[in-house]
């Protein structure tokens, strides 16, 4: 052997092999960082679906306005429907969750707002609700490219809203292992849809999943342990999280998201 490995246990040096490999695997790494620390285009256009398809609204509220939502969905003069309305069963209770969309992006969005603001009907109903609202909170979110769209659904199924807040920073991180970790949890048509926020607090991720029941979500759950890579990609991505939270809402009867 050469004169630096005299002396020592052939068995523990790495091989040629090894070396490559760990050398490559350390540069790779670091050329990540690198790549990720020189980007110059934003977070949001990298992991979105195209804005002009998937600008989506999140409202949680404790008082619910059934009538007002189906008329703004059906209403042809107003750019936007509703995808999904829920009361909270488990969670933050007497709370009310609306999914609107926003075909077109951000000009859609402005012009809804405009209408609404010229509609007696709409502004009678605004003041009313303000007498009996104690708070209520929106954001603005896109799609995950990777994820599942939001589409009608027959039921009766139970959906489960699970809100993550990142770290600030680990979003392509987060992106790049759940388009991978997407694929382990389709089998039983439970993904409704991923986003992430825009405007509001940021950093946020919502995942909208539906089950028969809560059996039916244990079971499910349960059954993505038994797939390999499923718990790599749980591994990589609780590090990114400062916290979570799950809901459990049942849809309303005029819900598309039944």
């Amino acid at each position: 052997p050469p004169p630096f490995l005299h002396g020592r246990n052939l068995d523990t040096v790495p091989s040629l092999a090894d070396r490559r490999y760990f050398g490559g695997w350390l540069r790779s790494l670091f050329a990540y960082d690198i790549k990720k620390d020189a980007r110059k285009d934003a977070h949001s256009s990298l992991l979105a679906k195209k804005a002009t398809s998937g600008l989506y609204e999140i409202q949680c509220e404790p008082l619910l306005f059934d009538e007002v939502h189906r008329e703004l969905h059906s209403n042809a003069d107003y750019p936007c429907e509703v995808a999904g309305s829920w009361n909270t069963w488990y969670g933050e209770q007497d709370q009310a969750v609306h999914l609107w969309r926003y075909y077109g992006g951000y000009p859609v969005l402005t012009e809804c707002l405009n209408k609404l603001r010229l509609s007696k009907a709409y502004l009678e109903f605004h003041r009313e609700r303000s007498k009996m609202l104690i708070s209520q909170r929106n954001q603005l979110l896109l799609e995950f490219s990777f994820w599942n769209q939001p589409v009608p659904r027959t039921g009766p199924n139970i959906y489960e809203l699970r809100t993550y807040r990142l770290k600030p920073g680990s979003m392509i991180e987060w992106g790049n292992h759940w388009a991978r970790a997407i694929k382990y949890r389709q089998n039983n048509n439970e993904a409704v849809g991923g986003f992430f926020t825009q405007i509001g607090e940021l950093y946020v991720v919502h995942h909208l999943w539906a089950y028969t029941d809560l059996q039916s979500r244990e079971e499910t759950r349960n059954s993505a342990w038994l797939k390999e890579g499923w718990d790599a990609s749980v591994h990589y991505t609780v590090p990114l999280i400062q916290s979570m939270e799950s809901r459990i809402l049942v849809p309303t009867k005029t819900s598309p998201l039944q």
